[in-house]
């Protein structure tokens, strides 16, 4: 057991570092002389019988008196403080494991044992933002090999709990993402819950894209769930969409996702780990995995896709799941939304059978469904489409939606925009190629996730007869300086739909 340092009083400084645990001292603070510490040094913090590790910062003004401590707000809600609480300091041991992401650093290879080092600390939140950063970049890219992938997988899985399920098959889904509106799972949920099997679908937010499941379904409902609420919405409904950073499930990856997403990274051999240990450890045996291929989707050639189709399946059957992996097409943006609210509202419109409900959407979300319905021995001889379909087309599949909703937290309805933009043909033809990547951009500098209703609703597929002045897109935004963001980017692109 360490020497504590003398007390300290905290004060609430309100400052806001999103994740990052910081505590505040003044330089003059006889902490800092006494122990030695520095800006940027990492600490632990104890408050009451609560210890957290934070990174320190010093404070010059007079914002602090002397013998007061400040806590960044994710700090403070982390210890349950309270203004005047008694706060204790002390230095952090060398976190060892850091050798490891050294090593990884000058690209040697990581056995099982490192991984699981370097997991269960950064599960235990030892590393800085900084260090972690470190973790993902020398990982990025092509730095994991097939073995690495698999010990980094099982080291995710093993940092968190387990659940267990009643049933044989545990199905789940996921799509490697990089295509624009492909927001598949509320509907494939659904369908595969009216059917009668169990799928705990547990969603990421988004990386760098202009919405996650979670951001999308919580447009209509709470996806918040500790442990017993999403075990008990599953035992009542079949299934869920909860958001899997507050479940706890692999929680190591959820650390990790909130710094990707700062860095706007998401390496081929995380994003394997991250899939299949959340899919894992929410006790899933049998997973569909879509990746999209195209040009501009995060997948761009059938090689890589066949690369890493054979390495979802390798690794998900050394974790012990059964993976089928589907190769579609990753050309253009599935759907008419893009942005969590705009989305929902197209997987809404499928859901109840709307005339106008985007086909596009409603197909690929049926083909997922049907091959997660062919798992289960009770519908391996029938047609898994077909048995979809019927499900979706009788009203079963919204009135489980609805169902799920409820039991989650209440069904509401999307936000809508106050600001649009509509972008308009320059010319007459045929549109006969789209930037998936440009049109997430746009929707995500108009404000997409953080502001739910923002996006774009696009209404150009390929091979659509367009005139000129005709409706390509409109941008949705919760404010003017958001569309302003997104139409200033705009003016400095051409073809981002290409019309002949």
């Amino acid at each position: 057991m360490q020497q504590r340092t003398e007390a300290l009083y905290l004060k609430n400084l309100g400052i806001d570092t999103n994740q990052e645990y910081v505590v505040f001292l003044r330089r003059d603070c006889p902490v800092c002389k006494s122990e030695g510490f520095v800006a940027l040094n990492r600490v632990e913090v104890t408050v009451g019988d609560k210890t957290i590790i934070a990174s320190l910062n010093i404070i010059e003004n007079k914002i602090l008196h002397k013998g007061e401590a400040g806590l960044s707000e994710s700090a403070w809600k982390a210890v349950n403080a309270k203004e005047g609480d008694l706060v204790q300091l002390a230095h952090l041991q060398p976190v060892q494991s850091m050798h490891d992401v050294r090593s990884k650093m000058y690209e040697n290879r990581l056995n099982e044992a490192a991984f699981h080092r370097i997991i269960q600390d950064i599960k235990d939140e030892k590393y800085s933002n900084i260090e972690i950063a470190s973790f993902i970049t020398a990982c990025s890219g092509d730095h994991l090999n097939l073995e690495e992938i698999k010990s980094l997988t099982k080291a995710m899985i093993q940092a968190g709990s387990i659940l267990k399920w009643n049933s044989k098959v545990v199905v789940d889904k996921h799509c490697v993402g990089g295509l624009p509106g492909n927001r598949t799972t509320p509907i494939v949920v659904a369908i595969v819950a009216a059917a009668g099997l169990t799928i705990p679908k547990t969603s990421s937010r988004a990386i760098t894209s202009p919405a996650g499941t979670a951001d999308t379904m919580e447009t209509v409902t709470t996806v918040n769930l500790n442990l017993d609420k999403m075990k008990s919405v599953v035992e009542q409904e079949g299934g869920c969409i909860a958001w899997g950073g507050s479940i706890g499930l692999s929680p190591a990856d959820d650390i990790l996702i909130r710094v990707e997403r700062a860095l706007e990274v998401d390496s081929v051999g995380q994003m394997i780990a991250s899939v299949l240990s959340k899919k894992a450890a929410a006790g899933s045996t049998h997973v569909v995995i879509d990746i999209p291929v195209g040009k501009t989707a995060k997948i761009r050639t059938e090689e890589d896709a066949e690369k890493l189709k054979y390495y979802f399946t390798v690794v998900g059957k050394s974790v012990g799941l059964k993976v089928r992996v589907i190769i579609s097409d990753g050309s253009q943006p599935i759907g008419r939304g893009i942005g969590p609210s705009l989305e929902i509202q197209d997987c809404i419109s499928v859901l109840k059978n709307e005339p106008e409900a985007p086909e596009d959407l409603k197909e690929r979300a049926l083909f997922m469904a049907g091959c997660i319905l062919e798992f289960s021995d009770l519908f391996k001889r029938q047609n898994g489409i077909q048995l979809a379909r019927e499900i979706l087309e009788s009203g079963k599949a919204w009135n489980k939606f609805e169902s799920i909703c409820n039991a989650q937290g209440g069904i509401k309805e999307p936000r809508v925009a106050e600001f649009h933009l509509d972008i308009l043909s320059e010319k007459k033809g045929v549109v006969s190629e789209i930037d998936n990547r440009r049109i997430a951009k746009i929707a995500r500098l108009a404000g997409a996730p953080s502001s739910p209703s923002a996006g774009v609703y696009f209404l150009a597929p390929i091979g659509r007869k367009v005139e000129k002045d005709e409706l390509l897109y409109t941008i949705h935004a919760e404010s003017i300086g958001e569309l302003e963001y997104a139409s200033d980017y705009l003016r400095t692109q051409r073809d981002i739909v290409t019309i002949l």
